[in-house]
């Protein structure tokens, strides 16, 4: 089949038995008056077929220059052959177009239906105006199934790519392009936002050996030498602690003595019973869970006493204890995506406070903290797979890759920071004396959101089962 640019219009018409001759005849010069269109390419009668009552069905193809030709074509000479069928012939001529695109893939075969298959609508090209879905109705290979699958990975100029790349040296740019319209070159937001948050954690916490460690044979156990030599230097260091605790201990002694802190200072900075304290366990961990209780010697909120009763405090202590310091470790881990998203609105509303007049809505300023964390996912994954590639460079002892890695480590955490000015600026669009107390004030209270949103991820593994 020859492939053109331009579409396919197609024309049929059922015809009552007694108008038929008539038809055929105005149909011969009505193709002749299309082939003098400059817009259409050629004009043909295709085989005539009957439709399910059996009437006589005459078909007739147009090759169209472009779309803007069909335009043009579909307000001038396609509409005049409906009024002359109309003023003619009738309800004896029924008049039935379609719009049809020659594919090289025969993706839409000239007797496929022109509705699109998901939602009904009538096909004008290879795409649905409506819903988007493409018009081919099965799956012609493996390979193209596993190229939609992967094709916006794969392709240079898909979506992903034209999303990424914004994302992490233009800040600002994607939220500023969503929000003026323009949205179709780019991923969703929320969908950006969840997917590289997943490769993040897949990439900073999977560990082949432990989650797939079916398939990897077990490590050995260690002998009683490598026992004896860990013990050992778990003792020296502890002794090493112990004797540094001591020596400043004895200087705060030695200034207590020379007057220059106030008299029993040392003992109120090691037991300050002003202050409440929640006890689950003994100091090596949840070891005694009999020791559970809450210190509510000071001025303890009522709210917590009640809720942190003794009883329940051994409970928590008694679950912990069974699963173990490294699954509490992944519970908290398992908290951390959920309390990212919480932060999202907190620091959205920390923007409609700084921007009162700005006249945007309160979705706007979440779409900025949603672009933000974003690109922090993807700093962070970047900043994880670069560290490795540079650890394959030579073993961990090699003072020369730990430089390495620290240099990433230092770029990243100022870079960070510089994005967020630079993407308030570019948002905002506010000159840099207005813009920096208010990135000063955002910085701190992103900072101590994420900090209670990190405490409070820990109290929830902590309390959860």
């Amino acid at each position: 089949m020859s492939n053109f640019a331009g579409p396919l219009y197609e024309t049929s018409f059922v015809v009552a038995d007694e108008v038929l001759a008539d038809v055929e005849a105005w149909l011969q010069q009505m193709l002749e008056s299309a082939r003098a269109q400059p817009e259409i390419k050629f004009a043909r009668r295709i085989e005539s077929s009957t439709d399910s009552t059996g009437r006589p069905t005459l078909s007739c193809q147009f090759q169209v220059v472009d779309d803007k030709s069909l335009d043009e074509l579909t307000d001038n000479f396609f509409s005049t052959i409906d009024a002359e069928i109309a003023d003619q012939f009738g309800d004896k001529v029924i008049v039935r177009s379609r719009v049809l695109r020659m594919d090289e893939n025969n993706d839409l075969p000239l007797d496929e239906s022109p509705t699109c298959l998901n939602c009904g609508t009538r096909l004008r090209g290879q795409y649905c105006g409506k819903c988007g879905q493409r018009s081919r109705n099965r799956l012609i290979s493996i390979w193209q199934l596993l190229r939609e699958a992967f094709g916006d990975l794969l392709e240079l100029d898909s979506r992903l790519w034209r999303t990424l790349v914004p994302l992490l040296v233009r800040p600002g740019r994607l939220t500023r392009d969503y929000l003026e319209g323009r949205r179709a070159r780019y991923m969703p937001p929320f969908r950006t936002y969840l997917v590289l948050s997943v490769v993040f954690f897949v990439v900073a916490f999977f560990d082949p050996k432990e989650d797939l460690s079916l398939f990897f044979e077990p490590d050995p156990e260690p002998t009683a030498e490598e026992i004896a030599a860990t013990q050992a230097s778990n003792a020296a260091a502890a002794e090493a602690a112990k004797e540094q605790l001591g020596a400043a201990r004895k200087q705060l002694e030695e200034l207590e003595a020379a007057e220059v802190l106030p008299k029993g200072i040392i003992d109120e900075i090691i037991d300050d019973d002003d202050d409440f304290t929640i006890s689950i366990g003994s100091e090596d961990g949840f070891s005694d869970c009999d020791n559970a209780s809450i210190n509510s010697e000071g001025d303890t909120p009522e709210w917590i006493k009640k809720r942190f009763s003794d009883e329940r405090l051994q409970r928590i202590c008694e679950r912990n204890k069974a699963r173990g310091n490294e699954n509490f470790a992944d519970a908290i881990l398992d908290n951390i995506p959920v309390a990212l998203i919480v932060l999202l609105p907190l620091m959205a509303l920390v923007l409609k406070l700084l921007y009162p007049l700005s006249r945007r809505y309160f979705v706007e300023h979440l779409l900025f903290f949603v672009h933000f964390h974003a690109f922090f996912f993807l700093i962070l994954t970047l900043q994880v797979l670069f560290a490795s590639i540079v650890g394959l460079f030579g073993p961990e002892e090699d003072g020369a890759i730990d430089d390495l890695k620290s240099l990433i480590i230092v770029i990243t955490s100022i870079y960070i920071p510089v994005y967020l000015y630079k993407a308030m600026r570019h948002v905002y669009d506010q000159s840099h004396i207005v813009t920096i107390p208010k990135y000063i004030v955002l910085t701190i209270a992103y900072l101590t959101g994420a900090l209670l949103t990190m405490l409070s991820a820990a109290l929830v593994a902590l309390i959860s089962a």
